[in-house]
């Protein structure tokens, strides 16, 4: 009978019994056999064996969603201003203002060219205030400014043919024919600028001298009408922006050469000077104020342009002489 625990076995021979060796005597009456019944127990392979030790371990995180605007956005009087001006000037940033493989990027430069934008214009303002106190002063100087941002690509389409002729000229007889095929860009540009004028006044023209809202209007007169909103709501801040594109890029001229549009510049700050000399005579003050209010602009632009020029030599060497 059992007896619990490692009692005798059940018949002569087997272990646990009370004698020696197993006939009757103790075996291991405390304690399992060497090496346990079921041997070593095997290592932990956790829940899946063919698995990694962490199967659900960190998992790559998708990025956030991108919060889409509701239709209610659109709907409001600044989210549909704010849509307009958008596509206005991403249409425009792309026509009017490629980089290309040509232009350099340097911060300097653009961070020296805002710093000399403000101390020009806090500077005029001092002269306005000090030598021209005028009520009418402040509007002429605003009607003056916007005048060249509108004026400035029709100079440059004018000018820039003959700076170019005479900057491929300057260059190498090697590179010549180089500097010529890469004027498509400029040309490009050109096309789209003066296209978008052929349209606005295609459609402005007509509209104004045709359409008459005391008579009955024919399809056509609806047509025209619907067309001159487009251009009124969308194609003047496109205009707006491609004319400061155009005159910022010099129509993408960098394209044929880094050192071109600084060159550009020079020439169209001196024919505006010019411009502005004939048309407004000097301005009122003592003649250093006078020398200061009418050459202080072309010389602070023509020293940061020449400086540009030799930093793009010196840093980046650009060279039109090579």
């Amino acid at each position: 009978m059992a007896t619990g625990g490692w009692g005798p076995g059940n018949g002569p021979g087997q272990p646990g019994g009370n004698g020696p060796g197993g006939q009757g005597g103790w075996g291991a009456p405390y304690g399992p056999p060497q090496g346990g019944p079921y041997g070593p127990p095997p290592p932990n392979p956790g829940p899946y064996p063919n698995q990694p030790p962490y199967p659900y371990g960190p998992q790559p995180t998708r990025p956030a969603a991108r919060r889409r605007r509701g239709c209610l956005s659109f709907v409001s009087p600044f989210g549909l201003v704010g849509a307009i001006l958008r596509s206005a000037h991403r249409v425009a940033s792309r026509l009017f203002a490629h980089a290309g493989d040509g232009r350099i990027e340097d911060r300097t430069v653009d961070r020296v060219q805002m710093a000399r934008t403000v101390l020009g214009a806090a500077a005029t303002i001092a002269l306005i205030l000090a030598y021209n106190v005028d009520p009418n002063r402040w509007q002429d100087a605003a009607y003056g400014g916007a005048a060249q941002l509108i004026v400035a690509p029709f100079v440059l389409i004018i000018a820039a043919p003959l700076v170019i002729i005479g900057f491929i000229y300057y260059a190498p007889p090697h590179l010549r024919p180089h500097l010529r095929s890469r004027l498509r860009a400029p040309l490009k540009a050109v096309g789209w600028y003066v296209l978008t004028l052929v349209v606005m006044g295609g459609i402005l023209v007509p509209t104004a001298l045709t359409v008459d809202a005391d008579d009955g209007k024919s399809w056509w007169e609806y047509v025209l009408a619907v067309a001159s909103l487009i251009v009124i709501v969308w194609g003047f801040p496109f205009f707006f922006m491609a004319s400061l594109y155009s005159a910022r890029s010099a129509f993408n001229s960098a394209q044929v050469h880094p050192m071109l549009p600084p060159v550009l510049t020079l020439t169209l700050v001196w024919v505006f000077a010019a411009f502005s000399l004939i048309g407004d005579g000097m301005p009122g003050g003592p003649p250093v104020v006078q020398f200061c209010s009418t050459l202080g602009g072309p010389l602070s632009v023509t020293v940061v342009a020449l400086w540009e020029l030799r930093r793009m030599r010196t840093r980046f060497g650009v060279t039109l002489r090579a």
